[in-house]
């Protein structure tokens, strides 16, 4: 009885525990149950501006611009869409766990569960019929968006290839009205630059001078400061007769990069400051931010002829092309730029002004077939520097590549495509302008990485002689400037070429955020800055171990008089765990999740029971010998054939230099599981042993004597313990002695048995006893001689050779 209601209270007990506790977990999520509310009016935000943007695709596509803005907004609707969708789901995974949690529906035949539960199932059943409705929307949207990203690129190919592929009827292109057309374009054109001077002039003079002379200063600061500190990058010497290759072509790619970058930020500050002050109207902007651009790419295509042939200093050229037709090759490449840059300035001409196609079809064959003659008359001259001094055309190859370069965009416009002939003009000229750049740069970057260039260029010089730093910091320090030279190549090239071929800037600034914040592989995410910001972290946290290690070593444990394999220990175990932490928060920081990698962490384990025993067995024996200790850096030990002093403990192997100054990498592993003789593990107190024969006929109390004597004379025997000489064998030829002495420094033994021995020898021949060696032969002295008897006259080789022997 008293059982029976022992269970029905704690039955009570448990029941009661549980429904409060689903009371608060529903007062608690009760926030959380508006999901659907919350997100329900954002989605019907993002529902109509899809729709928006889907009518406005229905309307014929005017621009490469337009579309490009519409493919922006679709991939912010998307990533809105997304984020909606991820709410909505985690949402319903908690409503699915829960009605896990309350089980399925009791049946009839089963007693009634708590009316409590039957609300919870049934509240939670409702708002997952609405989340699944929602996430219905949610999905059309998606996809619609996605069928709208296909219609965009659909139209933009279509608009790309009709640009292209659309033919012109010459007769009407080149017909009279284009004369008029053209007469009536350069007078409107007059009138609105003439309006708005008079705007200027009237209204916004102050502010034109200020923007002005704030352009002029900016450009200053930018052309004096380059100058300055970057002008040895890019400065000829005419002392220097035969300049290397290194320098040339790094004078040719700074000479063409820093000052036309300067002329791009003068360009730009001036555009700046002129919309700051409001003293630009869109047209006018449009026009100059036309002619700025024409301008800086002219300028930008004429500093790189003049780095790359150097007409004026034959000397500092990268092509063998003799100064005097280098000279008119310069200026033809400088042509092509004027015309060609005329062509996209009076392209925007006719875009503001809104020209007839005919002058604008007009203008771009004309153009185009002057940039094209000046291609193949640069074929056709004869440049190139032969080694006696004259000069010769082009190689066939090269020739023939020129002349199809200017033949395409004639044979293009005669036939009609005048829209394809200037695209081909414009890649020739602009992107080959960017390709050589480009190269020079690569060029660059990878001749300052070889060994020992960086070091003998100017910049290197400096830094050995400012820094005193050596070669092999300086063969460092190029590879890392050639790493970023090929990165800053390509970070700022690459974009360049693709706008020549119809990206837009908006689309590749969308594309590299896109990933620099990360990107999808499958179920990964990676990104871009958050490896860069992976990397630096370890970086740092490398740094920051090393330096306290160094300041743990040097200003503490030196000032405490720690030992030194005690300081090597410490140094050694704080250098591991600051790497395995700086890894850890680099990890962590790229993006990359810790739970994700069990999957490696199991391939490893298993890699490690079959391939890596030697390996995981030698790094627990090095954390053994770290943490225990019997031998610190500095120990002369012994183990397995192996006699030195203990250079490094590391957690892999022991590094021992023997006394014929060879290093031995001993595994960790030998070291925990065989013996090892430790001569200084307590202290580096030792025994020597000296062993000393004389002849039998020496008086042997005699010879103890002199023995103790020249042992207890020695400064650097210890007193206690006592030195000791032994008697310690003698045969019918030999008295044998072994000398035992204690000394402070046992590494130090060599140099006190050699002068032990040599006060041994020395003494005993002023005392006149005679040593013996370990053979048989006997040193006698003249009385032992005459004592011997005569040797028979004959006497067989046998019983010659048994007397030797005895």
């Amino acid at each position: 009885m008293a059982y029976t209601s022992s269970l029905r209270i704690l039955a009570f007990v448990v029941l009661s525990a549980f429904f409060s506790g689903l009371a608060d977990v529903q007062a608690r999520d009760a926030p959380a149950q508006g999901v659907v509310q919350q997100q329900g009016p954002q989605l019907d935000d993002l529902k109509q501006q899809a729709k928006a943007i889907a009518d406005q695709l229905q309307q014929p596509a005017s621009s490469d611009e337009t579309l490009v803005n519409f493919r922006l907004q679709l991939d912010g609707l998307s990533k809105r869409l997304l984020d909606t969708s991820d709410t909505l789901r985690h949402r319903l995974a908690e409503i699915n766990r829960r009605m896990e949690q309350l089980g399925a529906v009791p049946s009839s035949d089963t007693s009634a569960e708590p009316a409590i539960v039957t609300e919870e199932r049934s509240r939670l059943s409702a708002e997952k019929a609405e989340i699944n409705a929602v996430l219905g929307d949610t999905e059309d949207t998606s996809l619609l968006v996605k069928q709208m990203f296909a219609k965009v690129s659909n139209l933009r190919r279509e608009l790309f290839t009709g640009t292209l592929s659309q033919r012109v009827d010459l007769d009407s292109a080149l017909g009279s009205r284009v004369v008029t057309a053209a007469r009536d374009q350069f007078a409107e054109l007059g009138a609105i630059l003439g309006s708005w001077w008079r705007f200027v002039i009237t209204f916004k003079l102050n502010s034109f001078l200020a923007a002005t002379f704030f352009a002029f200063a900016a450009a200053l600061i930018i052309q004096r400061g380059a100058r300055r500190v970057l002008g040895p990058l890019y400065k000829r010497d005419s002392a220097i007769e035969a300049p290397p290759y290194l320098s040339r072509l790094s004078v040719a790619f700074w000479s063409t990069a820093i000052p036309s970058g300067a002329v791009g930020a003068f360009f730009a500050t001036t555009y700046f400051f002129f919309s700051y002050f409001n003293i630009l109207r869109p047209d006018i902007a449009d026009l100059l931010r036309s002619l700025f651009i024409v301008l800086g790419i002219v300028f930008f295509i004429s500093r790189l002829a003049f780095a790359c042939i150097s007409p004026y200093m034959p000397a500092w050229r990268l092509v063998p092309i003799a100064p005097r037709p280098g000279h008119f090759l310069v200026w033809l490449i400088i042509a092509i730029a004027l015309v060609n840059g005329a062509d996209s300035f009076f392209g925007e001409i006719n875009r503001v002004l809104t020209a007839p196609l005919s002058l604008t079809m007009a203008k771009s064959l004309i153009l185009t077939l002057v940039v094209s003659l000046l291609i193949l008359i640069v074929a056709f001259l004869k440049p190139v520097e032969k080694e006696d001094g004259g000069v010769r055309p082009w190689s066939h190859v090269f020739r023939a590549f020129l002349v199809l370069l200017g033949l395409l965009p004639i044979m293009a416009a005669l036939l009609g495509f005048i829209g394809l002939a200037r695209f081909i003009s414009q890649q020739i000229v602009v992107t080959g302008a960017f390709l050589v750049v480009m190269y020079l740069g690569l060029l660059t970057g990878r001749a300052i990485s070889e060994e020992q260039a960086f070091a003998s260029s100017p910049v290197g010089r400096m830094m050995r002689e400012r820094f005193h730093c050596d070669e092999a910091t300086l063969d460092q320090l190029g590879l890392i400037v050639g790493i970023f030279i090929n990165f800053a190549v390509a970070l700022i090239g690459i974009p360049l070429v693709l706008m020549q071929f119809g990206f837009q800037w908006a689309e590749l600034k969308n594309s590299f955020y896109h990933l620099l914040t990360g990107f999808q592989i499958g179920s990964i995410s990676i990104s871009l800055m958050g490896l860069l910001t992976g990397l630096a972290l370890f970086v740092i946290g490398y740094l920051l171990t090393r330096w306290f290690q160094n300041w743990l070593d040097s200003n503490v444990m030196a000032r405490g008089r720690v030992d030194a394999g005690v300081r090597n220990s410490i140094r050694t175990v704080i250098g591991y765990v600051g790497l395995v932490l700086a890894a850890l928060v680099a990890v962590s920081a790229a993006g990359f999740n810790l739970s994700s990698l069990a999957l490696i962490a199991g391939g490893l384990s298993l890699g490690i029971g079959f391939g890596l025993q030697n390996i995981v067995q030698n790094f627990v024996s090095g954390l053994i010998l770290l943490a225990e200790r019997p031998f610190r850096v500095g120990d002369w030990i012994e183990a397995g054939g192996v006699s030195g002093i203990v250079k490094k403990i590391s957690v892999r192997a022991t590094e021992v230099e023997t006394f014929q100054k060879q290093s031995i990498v001993v595994p960790n592993s030998s070291l925990i599981n065989g013996n090892v003789g430790n001569w200084t593990l307590r202290n580096k107190l030792g025994r020597i042993d000296i062993n000393v024969q004389t002849g039998y006929t020496e008086d042997p109390r005699r010879v103890h004597m002199l023995l103790m004597e020249i042992i207890r004379s020695h400064p650097s025997i210890l007193k206690n313990p006592e030195p000791f000489v032994a008697f310690q064998n003698m045969t019918d030829s030999l008295l044998v002695f072994d000398i035992y002495a204690f000394v402070a420094d046992i590494t130090a033994t060599g140099g006190i048995k050699n002068e032990l021995r040599f006060q041994i020898v020395e003494r005993f021949h002023a005392e006149n006893i005679h040593l013996a060696s370990s053979s048989t032969t006997l040193v006698l002295d003249a009385r032992e001689i005459e004592k011997l008897p005569e040797p028979p006259e004959k006497e067989s080789a046998p019983s010659a050779k048994a007397r030797r022997v005895e």
